[in-house]
């Protein structure tokens, strides 16, 4: 270990030296031209800190066993990571929280007509995975179903969303008093439970069909990475498109003085037993159902003539669950800023898994790691950032996000004040680096993914993601565009991950990083979601979590030290505008349209671009000022406050309809979407409700967020001018 460190210093040295003959020539957004050499030599000496031996070594210990929220092996892995960070010499600590979590005491399912069977409802152990047998696995089981004792026929949904309701519908089938029956896929799984309610559905169940992940994909585990015949995606289904979080303290924090609700007054808890199966266990049910045959496009891969029922296959679900409220354990580390310590950049990844989470969450989560023990190193070398920054490793996210949300509902009134960015990442993989977030940050995530070399091909993960999309691109249309586009345009983010709270709620500006498209994902949420699966058919050498914390690393490196936050708001005027035309072309072709005007929020969105050019010449101008004159002028901090508040003028306190939490008027996860982004909500699923007069509301409410935004931009160029003279 001595040797390895001897090698890097040597490594700082020759490359700090290589560096000055050509930094001073380079540009670097939110930075002075006097501070680029040595901020460019910050940068090369943290991305030579992380560690594939590292990343494993984390990986193998954390999975060892189980560690679901809730329960000891949680805590375990927040002990471990809390030792890793404190002696790295980081200021760290764990802080608690709590929330409502079921855990299921008996599950049952027959199939009782026309013939009998008793579900397996266990995922079998493997000798070619130790892990797969170890002790305190949990059950196969959907947190906050409901507890039931219900016999009813079967009828097959499809995928149990609202177009496959609409097609039952003209089928002239319905599913009233029935037990649906669902695969995984095209919707989260919580959506498939709130519809099946909405429909009058006494129970759902939820199976994985070898079509989508099994073996119509490829070899199954443990041959090869894909579902095998008894494997179970597990998984909540709490409604979190109404607010994630514990389901008794909706929009404050479960251990503050305010009083929870009782379980009966939650809006985020389904109604009817819920439970996930396996394909083995869904092939005698759905053999046994009659009635029409399913549409082509309904028909998955087992051996069977898919019919839609209802019956003859009748069921019985017995679910019963012991509701506890369980502590969560947040492991949180801080860097304390030297220049702007009440400005706090916040990176986050959770440590909680479904059994012993390798891929979901483990490989995100030792990245995180290795990124704060970079910093740790680079502070042991005499960096100390500007802004403060902050790390944490979140605890509950699989059953809805409690960790991160809990945390921030507590802590709301100073995130407000003090949150610049949240940067998020989950499970990662190999293939190629995913961008996602708050486009006023599209412009840093683009020239940080230019810096970064990809493990594999010999050119930056820029340039990788490039290619990787145009090779894919849908028509030629598209492909020209990315030809001609100087950046990678960065996808919308919905829910589904940590961030949720941070921008849906907050409106922090955030964004969530990882790799893939280069991944099976056939042992999602399952046992066999393992160190040994990840090692033999993921990013087995690591080089990929490398990568990862080497691009989150570094991001978090140039907010926490640029001397003006590098936003961009042309790069949000541009993309929302094409949300405009989207939702435009969407309204047009509906029949018999009342015709809502979006002419206000384009307006404001034209003089939110001219807004953002202005500022961007202005900022232009700065960057040959000397960094001491301009750090000695009061505007500075003001400047930067405008900046990073800005997210927060997209903000409507009233929030979106009948979901007042979620409080971004420019990204949302759609109602009956579950994770899927519905940009400008508002307007967006107002006009899809066919709610004219909502829509119009939203319509003034988003015209007068741009506004007001426009106003901030404007703002912020006066004082860029006022710094430049």
């Amino acid at each position: 270990m001595r040797d390895a460190a001897n090698r890097l210093v040597l490594t700082w040295a020759l490359t700090a030296v290589a560096s000055l003959s050509f930094a001073a020539e380079d540009k670097l957004k939110g930075f002075l031209e006097d501070e680029v050499a040595q901020q460019k030599q910050w940068e090369e000496k943290l991305r030579a800190v992380p560690d594939p031996d590292r990343l494993r070594e984390y990986m193998r210990v954390i999975t060892e066993e189980p560690h679901i929220a809730g329960l000891p092996g949680s805590k375990k892995v927040a002990d471990y990571i809390l030792a890793q960070f404190q002696s790295w010499g980081l200021n760290a600590w764990i802080e608690e929280t709590q929330a409502l979590m079921p855990l299921p005491t008996e599950r049952r399912l027959e199939l009782v007509e026309p013939e009998s069977y008793t579900a397996l409802l266990k995922e079998p152990a493997l000798l070619e995975d130790k892990d797969s047998a170890d002790d305190g696995q949990l059950p196969t089981y959907n947190a906050y179903a409901a507890e039931g004792d219900v016999t009813a026929q079967v009828v097959y949904v499809n995928y149990g969303i609202p177009e496959d309701y609409e097609k039952l519908e003209e089928l002239g089938i319905d599913v009233t008093g029935k037990i649906v029956i669902a695969r995984y896929g095209r919707s989260w799984r919580g959506i498939k439970a709130k519809l099946a309610q909405t429909h009058g559905a006494v129970a759902c169940l939820i199976y994985s069909d070898p079509r989508d992940d099994g073996y119509f994909q490829g070899l199954t585990y443990p041959d090869g990475p894909y579902r095998p015949e008894h494997g179970v995606q597990r998984g909540s289904i709490m409604d979190m498109p109404v607010h994630p979080g514990d389901p008794l303290s909706p929009g404050f924090g479960a251990m503050t003085d305010t009083p929870r609700l009782e379980r009966s007054e939650a809006k985020t808890l389904v109604k009817i037993p819920v439970l996930p199966i396996s394909y083995g266990d869904a092939k005698p049910f759905l053999e046994n159902l009659r009635g029409p045959v399913a549409p082509e496009d309904w028909r998955g891969a087992l051996p069977i003539t898919y019919h839609i029922g209802p019956g003859p296959a009748k069921a019985r679900v017995k679910l019963a669950l012991e509701w506890k409220t369980r502590p969560l354990y947040n492991v949180l580390a801080r860097i304390d800023g030297t220049v702007f310590p009440d400005q706090w950049i916040i990176h986050g990844n959770h440590h909680d898994g479904w059994n012993n989470g390798a891929a979901d969450p483990t490989s995100g989560n030792v990245a995180l790691m290795e990124t704060a023990r970079s910093f740790a190193e680079l502070a042991k070398l005499g960096f100390k950032p500007k802004r403060t920054i902050i790390f944490a490793s979140w605890d509950g996210e699989e059953w809805g996000l409690l960790g991160s949300t809990e945390w921030a509902e507590t802590h709301k009134e100073e995130l407000t004040q003090k949150g610049v960015v949240y940067i998020n990442s989950d499970g990662s993989g190999k293939g190629w680096l995913g961008m996602a977030g708050s486009h006023t940050l599209q412009e840093l995530v683009n020239d940080v993914a230019r810096d970064i070399q990809d493990p594999e091909r010999g050119v930056s993960i820029w340039e990788a993601a490039r290619n990787r999309r145009l090779e894919t691109a849908e028509d030629d249309e598209e492909r020209a565009e990315i030809e001609q586009s100087d950046d990678l345009r960065i996808g919308a983010l919905g829910s589904g991950s940590d961030y949720t709270v941070f921008l849906d709620h907050l409106t922090m500006a955030s964004l969530n990083l990882g790799f893939g498209g280069d991944s099976p994902g056939g042992i999602y949420h399952s046992n066999y979601d393992s160190f040994d699966w990840y090692t033999r058919y993921s990013d087995g050498e690591f080089v990929f979590g490398r990568a990862l914390s080497q691009t989150i690393g570094t991001t978090i490196l140039r907010l926490a030290n640029a001397t003006v936050l590098p936003f961009n708001f042309v790069d949000l005027a541009d993309t929302m505008a094409r949300y405009v035309d989207e939702i435009e072309e969407a309204h047009q072709a509906q029949p018999d349209n009342p015709g809502v005007d979006l002419a206000a929020v384009e307006t404001a969105l034209d003089n939110l671009r001219e807004a953002g050019r202005a500022y961007e010449e202005a900022l232009a101008q700065l960057s040959s000022a000397s960094s001491t004159a301009v750090h000695a002028q009061g505007e500075l901090v003001q400047l930067n406050e405008l900046l990073y508040t800005s997210e927060r003028r997209l903000a409507h306190d009233e929030g979106l309809p009948n979901r007042e939490w979620f409080r971004h008027q420019v990204y949302a996860p759609g109602f009956y979407t579950g994770y899927g982004v519905k940009t400008i909500p508002g307007i967006r699923e107002s006009l899809e409700e066919e709610s004219w007069d909502e829509a119009r509301y939203y319509v003034n409410v988003v015209s007068e967020a741009l506004t007001n935004l426009v106003a901030q931009v404007e703002q912020a160029r006066s004082l860029v001018e006022q710094l430049s003279n």
